[in-house]
């Protein structure tokens, strides 16, 4: 009788629970991982908002009246574009929410609605709101 090479049904399902239980372990750490990243990537683009925002503000002596006025204008002592690209949307693709009158006596204030894409919210859900 030849001995056939292979695995049996048995160790073929063995192996798949395990390799479920490891999945079920490591999943909940990577997205969780995956939304402190998101938040992160909406903090440093606020940042580089905020740098284009106050070198406008040097050369016009105001501030922009939308974010897009940071790509082009057309006033005498304009200097850009102060951003290198268009401006992006929020890492959960939706536009950043720019105001000329910012709270508590700020100039302006910058903010992204989180991963709902509405005001308020929990966790990544949670407005990030940049002054």
């Amino acid at each position: 009788m030849k001995k056939q090479n292979g695995f049996t049904m048995m160790e073929l399902l063995i192996v798949i629970v395990i390799l479920g239980l490891l999945a079920s372990l490591v999943a909940p750490k990577f997205f969780n991982k995956l939304s402190t990243a998101e938040r992160g990537i909406a903090g440093t683009q606020m940042a580089a908002f905020e740098t284009a925002i106050d070198t406008y503000r040097l050369d016009l002596g105001k501030y922009p009246a939308s974010l897009e006025d940071l790509r082009k204008g057309d006033e005498p002592r304009w200097d850009g574009p102060y951003l290198p690209k268009d401006v992006p949307l929020d890492p959960w693709g939706n536009p950043y929410i720019y105001t000329v009158t910012g709270e508590k006596n700020k100039p302006y204030t910058l903010v992204s609605y989180g991963a709902d894409g509405k005001e308020g919210g929990e966790d990544n859900n949670e407005d990030i709101v940049h002054q």
